[in-house]
């Protein structure tokens, strides 16, 4: 029984891998984790030459590290810090199933919500245009969400042209500009809290310091999926400059 440990570890991470990539939507990351880990298991039960698993191990400690390195700066940005007098938010968007918004938008909007309800003199833009399998705009799908749960009209603003996250930014700094308002220093992003690192370094690309407001994502196992793949777009991000 003790010789076939391996293989039902390795038979476990592949089964959590099928159902990671195949029953649970948004878990692509964890489910190439989780094979990863079966490769792993089974490179090390099958390969004898100790050289070979040397050099498995330092490879797999490295990538760790650097990894490490990357995702440090993005943890640590994972956090409300938006001052009580700020006077914009600006609300990302995350996509809609129709007109529904998505999980990761309710969560972001659950954010701005409680923003809004404690600071009464702040003033939301609501950001997104309309994608695939969107019925309207993601921006008007935060409007509708809002106003229902009982903010003034009056206090959100629509942008409904944003297809990318610099988009999201630079038109809604447009926006607070032209009713007389001025976005650096005054301004906080809502965002999924992996998301604020790269929200924040692309503000400040455009010219504009801002602060963070976290929108907690629902679930422990997306959470993780999200940092693991933010990973991967900050270094894409910081190698080319593009989104």
């Amino acid at each position: 029984m003790k010789a076939k440990l391996w293989l039902i570890a390795a038979i476990i991470f592949l089964l959590a891998a099928a159902v990671f990539a195949v029953a649970m939507t948004g878990h692509t990351f964890v489910a190439a984790l989780c094979a990863l880990a079966a490769a792993v298991i089974a490179f090390y039960h099958f390969v004898r030459k100790r050289a070979l698993r040397i050099a498995l191990a330092a490879l797999l400690a490295l990538g760790l590290a650097v990894f490490g390195v990357i995702e440090a700066p993005i943890v640590k940005a994972a956090r409300t810090d938006a001052p009580d007098d700020v006077g914009y938010l600006v609300v990302l968007g995350a996509g809609l199933h129709g007109d529904t918004p998505s999980l990761s938008l309710t969560d972001r909007l659950d954010a701005a919500l409680d923003w809004l309800e404690a600071h009464p003199d702040c003033v939301a833009v609501v950001s997104g245009g309309q994608g695939p399998g969107e019925t309207m705009t993601e921006g008007e799908a935060m409007e509708i969400w809002l106003e229902a749960r009982g903010i003034d009209p009056q206090r959100i603003i629509v942008e409904d042209r944003a297809t990318s996250t610099w988009e999201n930014l630079e038109n809604s700094f447009a926006l607070i500009r032209g009713r007389g308002g001025e976005p650096d220093g005054d301004c906080a992003i809502v965002t999924s809290e992996y998301h604020l690192y790269r929200a924040k370094a692309m503000a400040e690309k455009l010219g504009v310091e801002c602060f963070g407001v976290a929108g907690r994502t629902s679930w422990p196992t997306l959470a993780l999926n999200y940092f693991i793949r933010e990973g991967f777009a900050v270094t894409y991000y910081r190698i080319t400059g593009e989104i």
